[in-house]
């Protein structure tokens, strides 16, 4: 795998993160949880990250070879038309 290749996965994976990071998301509030002194009431609960930094890579992955496959097969291609 080339350097470019582990580039856009990384960019893949970070997108594909900060997509993740709201989704199921709850605070204090809504999820029933008493704060303590110090703690932001909007603050998820449970954020989850583990989780959902894993989701961010199976999905990360299934993008790149999507693309991996589009570039090898000749159906979309990076170069300037002849």
């Amino acid at each position: 795998m080339s350097v470019l290749g582990v580039a856009s996965f990384v960019i893949l994976w970070w997108l594909s993160f900060f997509v993740m990071l709201p989704m199921g998301v709850r605070n204090h509030d809504e999820a029933g949880v008493e704060t303590r002194p110090g703690v932001e009431r909007a603050a998820p609960a449970v954020p989850n990250i583990l989780r959902k930094a894993g989701y961010a890579a199976i999905l990360a992955g299934v993008l790149w070879i999507i693309g991996f496959a589009l570039l090898t097969t000749g159906t979309i291609s990076l170069r300037p038309p002849a």
